[in-house]
């Protein structure tokens, strides 16, 4: 099956469909936050939580119910921060959903990927990365709510989790390194004829970047 992209543009187009996806993955996954709370361990995403405080009528007290689901209401997202974060993040990881997977099509389809609609792709995915990080910026000012509170002792506030051990994800950080590695190669490297080619491109780079003076 003919294809639309080069060598170089068939690994932009696998890296830029693992980058989404672990993108997405990292965005809808729960597991943000780690703390406990009543003795169970409870874990907060941007619009997701895993155990949550319920009342037990037969038992006439609060328990935890150890179960991971989204928030009833975009709303009910604990803070203003969270649910910018939340828009934010999910717009960048569907525009680099959206490129990745054009651009798996451009690897089958001939002629749907030209110059130009590589490099407005690779405009897209600047914006969809820039997004996801302005979205991790902007998770810890939702540190200080009243969840995140209950979750460490009321010691947490905006930057600062108090006794409250964070796991943020890295995968989003990976994702974003990915493509500004990529979009920081000399076009040389990433227009090479064939795979062999840049790879020896690539090679000679490199070894000029750490092994010259």
């Amino acid at each position: 099956m003919a294809s639309s992209l080069t060598c170089a543009g068939v690994i932009w187009a696998l890296l830029s469909f693992l980058c989404a996806a672990t993108s997405c993955v990292g965005f809808f996954m729960p597991y943000w936050l780690l703390g406990s709370q009543m003795g169970k361990p409870v874990s907060f995403g941007t619009f997701r939580r895993c155990s949550y405080p319920i009342r037990d009528e037969a038992r006439g007290g609060t328990v935890m119910l150890e179960q991971c689901g989204r928030y009833a209401s975009f709303q009910g997202i604990p803070s203003l921060e969270w649910r910018i974060c939340t828009v934010v993040t999910g717009i960048g990881c569907g525009l680099l959903l959206l490129v990745a997977l054009t651009a798996i099509m451009g690897c089958c389809v001939t002629d749907l990927i030209s110059r130009t609609i590589g490099r407005v792709a690779g405009g897209i995915q600047f914006v969809g990365g820039l997004l996801i990080g302005s979205g991790c910026a902007l998770y810890p000012l939702g540190w200080d709510s009243e969840e995140v509170r209950q979750t460490c002792s009321n010691s947490s506030d905006q930057f600062d989790l108090g006794m409250f051990g964070i796991y943020v994800q890295n995968i989003l950080h990976l994702a974003i390194t990915d493509i500004c590695w990529w979009n920081e190669l000399p076009n040389c490297i990433r227009t090479a004829e064939s795979l062999a080619i840049f790879k020896k491109r690539l090679k000679t780079q490199q070894f000029s970047l750490h092994f010259t003076s």
